[in-house]
């Protein structure tokens, strides 16, 4: 079996370029003065936003303690659990021992493309996974001489020793500790977090086509925190696979990182594209809610409009825009179908979304050969999908709502999986099936439909909270009575039973 990755479809991959010993880095907290042009600007864009009313507010820290799940394939320390061979492939959820809720006490975990962040209820951030760029934000240089097999590789990882720092969960260093944190986000190649003073701190770097981009002009690989500076009063972060969304109290949607593929909202040109490394506003107003997948972003406006723009190949825009390779959606434009849905959350993979509304309903559109957006073949809507001239379903790139799903609380999209979680806490997952992130144990082939996540260490737990990376997966969740839980999956399987 050869492990999927996360990496770029062939049109916008990366040449694999090694970091030269000349490459900037920043060991520190101190950020480089931006240049005064740019942060004039930002003075000016500042006073212009600040009359303008406030329509979001911050959200409040969580405080609930969760048990801590993970599966998947680590062999790039992806899933936490030490460095023991044994552990690089986990087929069903697993309870990581390193973050016992009596013990750690986690309350918030993401999942970036090869790393993982949790935040426990003391306002410590545990970091895991590999850390070529940084995204730790912790040393791990001490660790000794182990090799990680190559991502790229195909054959058995069996020989390859999985780093012991990178692989056991640790504490990210130099983030402030009078601050709490209210929001986790993480990149491919970056992470984030929010503080309750609307202030962001970061570090790692952005790729790009050509290779490394940078963290900022100055710099190119942040190991450690830093603020990012002349950014404040944001209220929520959304990540991709090299670009970040921000959004502000006063409605205005942010973006930086890269750009290439329009996921920033504008046109970045070769001789200013390194601007692109500093949030900046790009005329998206009014807005309550951000969301993003690897080379497409999303926006939700106070009105209930749900907008989108970035890659849209297979359609994973749900814009009316034409699909073909290579296709972009060059700013923001509203996906009519999704109007008058009251969505609340809107997510995405490499090349397919998800969308949940307030009642509960998931929609989903884009790529489907690796069975992405759930739907059976047999039950697709054959009018509204986009096939090849062999007639093979490519695409769907029009939302559809997921009629084999209960009402859920939670999405989440992997590179090339998915996962939804039940009002009632009860996990379900399809998509690409090869790296065993789906959690369902062996598999012949892709699943093509929603399908609960069954297993012993779960099943009396009520998920709260669910994050996907490339070829792995994590949740969170309480342990319920197990009266509740026996009347619960009383309910899950009658429920299934009339899907049949």
């Amino acid at each position: 079996m050869v492990a999927l990755t996360r990496k770029e479809s062939p049109e916008v991959a990366a040449n694999g370029k090694k970091r030269e010993a000349s490459d900037l880095v920043s060991e520190g907290n101190d950020v480089p003065t931006p240049a005064k042009k740019a942060k004039h600007s930002q003075s000016l864009q500042s006073i212009k936003a600040s009359r303008l009313k406030s329509i979001n507010e911050l959200p409040t820290a969580k405080t609930e303690l969760l048990d801590v799940f993970v599966w998947g394939t680590g062999s790039m320390c992806e899933l936490g659990l030490g460095p023991e061979a044994k552990t690089k492939e986990v087929k069903r959820p697993r309870l990581n021992p390193f973050l016992k809720k009596e013990d750690v006490g986690i309350v918030d975990i993401v999942a970036g493309g090869m790393h993982s962040l949790a935040l426990d209820h003391k306002n410590q951030l545990w970091s895991w996974g590999g850390n070529d760029s940084g995204v730790l934000g912790r040393d791990t240089s001490g660790a000794g001489n182990e090799q990680l097999r190559s991502a790229d590789a195909d054959d058995d990882d069996e020989d390859g020793d999985l780093n012991p720092v990178e692989s056991t969960p640790g504490l990210v260093e130099g983030l402030p500790k009078d601050k709490k944190i209210i929001q986790l986000a993480a990149t491919d190649n970056l992470s984030a977090v929010l503080l309750e003073t609307g202030e962001v701190y970061a570090w790692g770097t952005f790729r790009c086509n050509e290779g490394i981009l940078g963290f900022n002009k100055d710099v190119n690989i942040q190991k450690t925190p830093t603020k990012i500076p002349d950014f404040e009063n944001i209220v929520q972060l959304a990540s991709g696979k090299d670009h970040l969304l921000g959004l502000d109290i006063k409605g205005i949607v942010y973006a930086w990182g890269n750009g290439q593929q329009y996921q920033l909202g504008r046109k970045i040109l070769e001789r200013t594209r390194m601007s692109s490394l500093e949030p900046r506003a790009f005329g998206l107003k009014k807005c309550k809610f951000v969301g993003s997948g690897e080379f497409h972003s999303f926006a939700i406006t106070t009105d209930g409009k749900v907008l989108a723009w970035g890659l849209n190949q297979y359609g994973q825009c749900g814009t009316d825009a034409h699909i073909e390779d290579g296709a972009v959606v060059e700013k923001p434009t509203e996906i009519k179908q999704l109007t008058g849905k009251d969505i609340v959350y809107i997510t995405g993979g490499e090349h397919h979304t998800l969308a949940l509304a307030s009642n509960g309903d998931v929609y989903t559109f884009g790529r489907y050969d690796m069975k992405e957006i759930g739907i059976e073949e047999n039950k697709l809507p054959k009018d509204d999908c986009v096939s090849d001239k062999h007639g093979n379903v490519r695409s769907l790139p029009v939302p559809t709502k997921l009629t084999t799903l209960p009402p859920c609380k939670a999405v989440a999209a992997g590179s090339h999986h998915s996962v939804a979680v039940t009002k009632d806490g009860i996990a379900f997952s399809w998509g690409f099936a090869d790296t065993y992130a789906l959690g369902l144990g062996n598999l012949d082939e892709d699943v093509a439909k929603p399908t609960r996540i069954n297993n012993t260490a779960t099943k009396e737990h009520d998920i709260k909270l669910v994050a996907l990376g490339g070829q792995f997966s994590l949740s969170a969740g309480t342990k319920m009575d197990e009266d509740a839980a026996e009347d619960r999956l009383d309910a899950i399987e009658a429920f299934e039973e009339g899907q049949n």
